[in-house]
């Protein structure tokens, strides 16, 4: 049975803001990929924080309305003590630099996080039934157009209808070095398939075709024109490595 303490909804929000220690966040991540009912809930809570960047992203980067803006401050009356003040909050402020400097990301194998990342992101919204995507396969062209710009990559979602899987759509998810995207697939006995797609956490890092089981989800993944790929699914091990073999064509034409 694992020690690990139970995860509770502070934890899932730190995890989904990306504030847990790397250490932690596999824990964690391992831990949602054996509960589905816990990677639902976690799932809900990271649709709530996208939904609020992409309400109101667009906002921080506008100007300040003028009525809001700051009065010119009145000339000090003692400027001693405002100097004296000034003085101690500088020297307050380099004392404090280290606590307020953030901590270096510790280096991360890609590797041994891109699979269990795609697993995760398999078994969170495979699920689900009202909302597997955040833009459908409707609106393809907006759909690539956005993950294309937030990837500041040019992507395409691979035919598999010779597989029998249909295109649902698509979403943006936060991946350990960056944005992630994730395609959606499903055949019509209601199968799902998904491909991860993600910066690797060494930009020049290229690896072949590499197969993994976490937790029950299969993946199959491989680093190549600086993206990190992951094919996930509940299939046999042969059928998922043509799916694979098929997009990695596909996206390398």
């Amino acid at each position: 049975m694992s020690d690990w303490p139970p995860l509770d909804d502070a934890t899932l929000h730190a995890w989904v803001d990306g504030q847990l220690t790397p250490e932690r966040r596999l824990e964690v991540e391992a831990q949602l990929a054996g509960d589905p009912a816990l990677a639902a809930r976690a799932g809900t809570y990271r649709r709530q924080r996208q939904a609020l960047h992409n309400a109101f992203d667009a906002v921080l980067d506008q100007p300040l309305p003028r009525r809001l803006q700051p009065r010119a401050m009145p000339r000090p009356r003692w400027p001693a003590a405002v100097a004296a003040a000034l003085l101690i909050g500088i020297g307050l402020g380099w004392s404090g630099a280290g606590l307020l400097r953030p901590a270096a990301p510790s280096p991360t194998n890609t590797a041994a996080v891109l699979p269990a990342e795609a697993a995760l992101a398999y078994a969170v919204y495979t699920p689900e039934v009202r909302h597997p995507v955040m833009v459908g396969a409707n609106e393809k062209k907006h759909l690539l157009h956005w993950l294309s710009k937030r990837l500041d990559h040019p992507l395409r979602a691979p035919d598999l209808h010779t597989f029998g899987y249909r295109l649902m759509g698509g979403s943006l998810l936060p991946g350990n070095a960056g944005p992630a995207a994730q395609f959606m697939y499903q055949n019509t006995a209601g199968q799902r398939i998904t491909l991860y797609i993600t910066w690797p956490r060494k930009p020049l890092q290229r690896t072949a075709f590499r197969f993994v089981n976490t937790r029950g989800v299969e993946v199959f993944y491989w680093i190549d024109s600086g993206l990190a790929y992951a094919v996930a699914g509940h299939l046999d091990r042969a059928e998922l490595l043509r799916i694979a073999e098929s997009v990695y064509r596909q996206l390398g034409a």
